[in-house]
């Protein structure tokens, strides 16, 4: 990684927002919820921001929450409110984080950053050193990681508070290069920390401990809570090896995100970051971490995991900071890796395999955690091969996504699972149409002692082999003069779903057309003398009609 230093003045502004600009960005949107009165972080904070994950709100009009009167079960207050909610609670809120004009430009500019990063600038210093805590200071009740206001995230089953919304910085010991994950962090002492990063997973920061066990040496960490937008979406993000995600980050914010070193570790963090825990992780031993509640929506049983030793906290005057709605999905995190995960999925199959005819992927969330149904939107027509290649190609970008790959057409809603369940049922014949690979890893999941370690996937191809009659529903311009009748006499508010009106699938001819359009004229009755001069003699009920009337004409 090639860096650029600069000496900037502290508190200097950039053009990429930083939290606080973020916040007020959501603000003007309306889409932020502001807190003042206190609220109990340890029992109240994660379940009232869940109500509108689990409550039937519709995901645009969910919000974020900042909480600015925390207090915790033992009547303490804090200093640093509380933003809930505000990286990704829906698309819109993602969005305005990334900075571009529409939802539907994410993609591409996510494609655009990886694939131009930008390095990160050293400055001298930066709001993130306004407060800096070390050495004794951190020790005893109430000072060091008891002084910030994490929140309990499953209040009756996570073992404490949590780091949820993180950015763990580390560095490769053999080439430099530093890498930025989203792992857990169970809070132990004023001085220590359990982490969990995972196996499973591949996580960078865990490639990193393994190399710092092998010499026997400890293993520096910088622990960010709340940074600018463009950074903090880089930990959830699953990039190659060895690729920097403060250069990414950096290619998000078309300009170089400015960084200063750690007090305490030899490590570079985000200059406008809200909060940065520095520490040391002794690579000789693990201790028990957990129960938590994880992304995948059941609880995560205790699992010996890295410790951290906490070596010095640095902050902004005005901290705030962020906590991730996690667990069953949708979510909070589930947003966040959707909108990042799935046209990274779709460039993969087009752009890096080059598959012919897909259109979309799609990621299933609700319930799911995105990783277990994956779906496949092709264009119709498209050739079996590529379909194949395609539910195939899924499987390689990464190894926990993709229990269940199914090809559709482009006619079924991915975010439908009764369309599913109907091309399934109509346009799958399951002896040909779906394959069975073994020896797939079990990916991010609960666990079980009973359990071999290993899993399967299921790929299916639930496109149309051949054309098909069309759906049985009024055409859609008689579907739209009714919905007009239906306003016009004040029934309740419509919110059409696809399919809501018949279309061709193929199997369909002009003449088939024009009697129904006869037929909606009510001139049906002229076609009887037709039908009368068409008869047969010696033939079986159910005969189609195509088949017999074209056997007269060979």
């Amino acid at each position: 990684m090639t860096e650029r230093k600069v000496t900037d003045a502290p508190g200097a502004k950039s053009d990429y927002a930083d939290l606080h600009e973020h916040i007020a960005r959501l603000d003007a949107a309306g889409l932020l919820y502001r807190i003042d009165e206190p609220v109990n972080k340890d029992t109240e904070m994660h379940p009232l921001v869940r109500w509108q994950f689990r409550g039937g709100i519709p995901e645009a009009e969910r919000k974020a929450f900042l909480f600015t009167n925390v207090v915790d079960s033992k009547g303490r207050r804090y200093d640093i409110p509380v933003m809930v909610g505000g990286i990704a609670a829906n698309p819109e809120i993602y969005r305005i984080g990334m900075n571009v004009p529409k939802v539907s430009d994410i993609g591409a500019a996510w494609t655009h950053a990886i694939a131009n990063p930008i390095p990160p600038q050293i400055v001298e210093t930066g709001p993130v050193h306004d407060i800096v805590i070390e050495g004794k200071d951190l020790e005893g009740p109430g000072n060091g990681l008891e002084s910030l206001p994490l929140p309990i995230s499953t209040p009756g089953f996570d073992a404490a508070p949590y780091m949820t919304m993180t950015g763990v910085i580390s560095r490769d010991p053999e080439t430099g290069v530093q890498n930025m994950g989203t792992y857990r962090g169970h809070l132990k002492s004023a001085t220590r920390l359990g982490m969990m990063m995972l196996v499973n997973l591949r996580a960078g920061g865990l490639d990193h401990w393994r190399k710092f066990a092998k010499s026997g040496t400890r293993m520096p960490v910088a622990i960010v809570l709340g940074a600018p937008p463009v950074v903090a979406f880089q930990g959830p993000q699953k990039l190659r090896p060895g690729v920097d995600e403060l250069g990414v980050a950096g290619g998000l914010a078309g300009q170089a995100i400015r960084v200063v070193k750690g007090r305490t570790v030899d490590l570079l963090v985000p200059a406008e970051a809200e909060i940065v825990v520095e520490g040391y992780v002794d690579p000789t031993y693990l201790e028990p971490e957990g129960p938590f509640g994880e992304s995948h929506g059941y609880v995560a049983l205790e699992d010996y995991n890295l410790v951290i030793e906490v070596t010095a906290i640095t902050r902004r005057r005005d901290a705030v900071l962020t906590s991730i709605i996690s667990q069953v999905t949708p979510s909070e995190s589930s947003v966040v890796k959707r909108l990042a995960y799935e046209p990274m999925f779709l460039s993969h199959l087009r752009d890096q395999l080059g598959i012919r005819g897909i259109k979309k992927v799609a990621l299933h969330e609700p319930l799911t955690n995105l990783r277990r149904f994956v779906f496949l939107q092709f264009e119709r027509g498209t050739p079996r091969s590529e379909v194949w290649r395609a539910l195939y190609g899924t499987m390689s970008l990464q190894a926990a996504i993709g229990k269940f790959v199914i090809a559709i057409d482009d006619d079924i809603d991915p975010d439908n699972a009764d369309a599913i369940f109907w091309a399934m049922g109509y346009r799958c014949n399951p002896v040909e149409d779906v394959k069975i690979i073994p020896y797939r890893e079990q990916g991010h999941g609960p666990r079980s002692d009973h359990a071999s370690g290993l899993d399967s996937a299921m790929l299916v191809d639930a496109t149309m082999k051949a054309p098909m009659p069309p759906l049985a529903l009024p055409k859609k311009e008689f579907m739209e003069n009714a919905k007009v009748l239906w306003e016009r006499l004040g029934l309740p508010a419509l919110k059409p779903e696809m399919p809501w009106y018949g279309y061709s699938l193929g199997d369909w001819t002009e003449e088939w057309d024009r009697n129904a359009e006869q037929a909606t004229k009510g001139e049906w009755m002229q076609r009887d003398a037709s039908y009368q001069a068409r008869r047969r003699t010696a033939v079986e009920p159910n005969s189609p009609v195509r088949g017999i009337e074209g056997s007269d004409n060979d």
